[in-house]
């Protein structure tokens, strides 16, 4: 079975927010809530891919720096294997916009079940809601 890096961040506001995105449709498990992020390219470390997807999709600039991983998510889905690291995130520059027309969401850790999410995501809920709380 073929194993798919991808990278994930829980960007948290000011607020104890944290932002998440809706897959958009056309996307495999369109429709669903996820933490912003995407694959990792070959070559690339984990921090690389989660500072430009931030980029690409949010229109945000991150550093290294501020990036502190949290837990992972090792997940069999039918045809691959996921393994998605989840970074915290508190500081960026710039102002989160959509720039792929999926809609955001920034939710309190204790409400991120309200939003139906890939089961990869969902055993990242309880590390945030017990950082967050």
């Amino acid at each position: 079975m073929k194993l798919t890096l991808v990278v994930a961040c829980a960007l948290i506001d000011a607020d104890n927010r944290v932002l998440i995105a809706q897959r958009p449709e056309g996307k495999t498990l369109a429709g669903l809530w996820e933490f912003p992020g995407g694959k990792v390219d070959t070559g690339e470390r984990p921090e690389q891919a989660l500072i430009r997807e931030l980029k690409e999709e949010l229109g945000i600039t991150v550093t290294e720096p501020c990036l502190a991983p949290l837990t992972f998510a090792s997940h069999a889905y039918d045809d691959f294997h996921l393994l998605m690291p989840l970074y915290i995130c508190r500081r960026w520059e710039g102002t989160v916009t959509s720039r792929e027309g999926q809609q955001l969401a920034w939710v309190r850790a204790n409400k991120l079940r309200d939003y139906p999410m890939p089961p990869a995501d969902l055993p990242l809920i309880p590390h945030l809601t017990g950082l967050l709380l």
